[in-house]
């Protein structure tokens, strides 16, 4: 594990009203993430921090690591697991951490009002346009334009008698909603953290961001997450912060049947994958046994990983990967992917996966629902 250090300057801190709890729980959270959960860990990080640059020093009432320790504990964001003989980050901090993700990787984001996507269709819905139409069957009627539905009464109406007619009835156009369901794939196999260079926290910080997003601001989604390596398995939002890089392969076919499987018990009618990777589908099932080949693209696993793709598009579920990787030819396979399910390909930098997910999510929402 390697740190870049900048000069700490607790002026800055200071200036904003930053407590010095405030100013280690920051850096905690990132040290946790980047540890797995685990806490042992992530404080003799802070220790070997603090020791370098003497960030505790500058704070005015002598405020120490140990004191950070025990506000820890006393505000419920660690505790002690018997079982494990061991302390552990409780659900306190997975909330905070995620939404320390959401803050960090979309922080241009507003939160907006109940939770829905408005589509480009007009049509029945929550949200009144300025524009009216003529009155259907099935209308709502408390979206009646009363003056124009009034205007056009008074055409036909003589003086001393007023007619109403079902012509007459004008409505306020209203934006449609709709909900979609998502299934985030994430990659888990050994090249995250492979020549030194750690891919599994950016990622691991867009997923949690994305879950805060939807359970924050989009009530009426559904989201679910599955890791995949030598196979796929689903996880629990709680459990984002500290997954691990295992000694994987790539099964990319199992993970898209897998959210495929998942995708087909929801009733909603817009459904997508997110798929987070930075390598080349490396293995698979075969007659119950896992068929593997790490060297260069095997067509056996890749063909399989198309036909999948294809299913998907069949059922009209959208795929959009998301390549943190920069060898042609691993883009060409994200290319042949995208062809197959007609879906959408970012080749995105560690840097920038943050707000192609956020950019792309809501685009997504943006659909015409008919």
């Amino acid at each position: 594990m390697h740190f870049i250090y900048t000069k700490w300057d607790e002026r800055f801190n200071r200036q904003h009203g930053k407590t010095p709890f405030d100013t280690l729980w920051n850096l905690f959270q990132e040290l946790l993430t980047i540890s797995g959960g685990d806490v042992s860990q992530a404080l003799r990080w802070l220790n070997q921090i603090d020791e370098e640059h003497q960030i505790t020093d500058q704070f005015d009432d002598g405020y120490g690591i140990g004191d950070f320790i025990e506000d820890l504990k006393d505000r419920g964001y660690i505790q002690f697991d018997e079982e494990q003989s061991i302390m552990v980050p409780t659900a306190k901090t997975d909330r905070s951490i995620r939404q320390k993700a959401l803050e960090e990787i979309f922080n241009q984001l507003k939160k907006g009002g109940s939770g829905n996507h408005k589509t480009n269709y007009t049509g029945k819905g929550l949200e009144r346009q300025p524009e009216t139409r003529d009155w259907k069957p099935g209308d709502d009627i408390s979206h009646i334009d009363s003056t124009g539905t009034m205007m056009n009464m008074l055409k036909h109406s003589s003086i001393d008698q007023f007619q109403l007619r079902e012509k007459d009835l004008r409505v306020y156009n209203t934006d449609h909603y709709t909900s979609v369901s998502t299934v985030l794939l994430i990659d888990l196999s050994h090249s995250m953290i492979l020549y030194g260079e750690d891919r599994i926290t950016p990622a691991k910080k867009v997923a949690m961001a994305l879950s805060e997003l939807i359970m924050s601001n989009y009530a009426k989604d559904s989201l679910d997450i599955v890791a995949f390596g030598n196979e796929a398995w689903k996880i629990q939002i709680k459990d984002l912060p500290y997954l691990k890089v295992g000694p994987y392969h790539t099964n990319t076919r199992h993970g898209l049947q897998v959210a495929r499987h998942i995708l087909q018990r929801k009733k909603f009618s817009n459904k997508q994958i997110f798929m987070i990777t930075d390598g080349k589908p490396s293995c698979m099932f075969e007659h119950g046994k896992l068929y593997k080949n790490s060297f260069g693209i095997d067509r056996k696993i890749v063909n399989k990983v198309l036909d999948e793709a294809v299913m998907c598009r069949r059922e009209g579920i959208d795929i959009t990967t998301f390549m943190i990787a920069s060898d042609p030819y691993l883009q060409n396979f994200v290319r042949e992917l995208t062809e197959a399910n007609q879906g959408r390909a970012y080749y995105a930098s560690l840097n920038n996966l943050g707000s192609y997910i956020f950019e792309d999510y809501i685009k997504n929402r943006r659909k015409r629902v008919r």
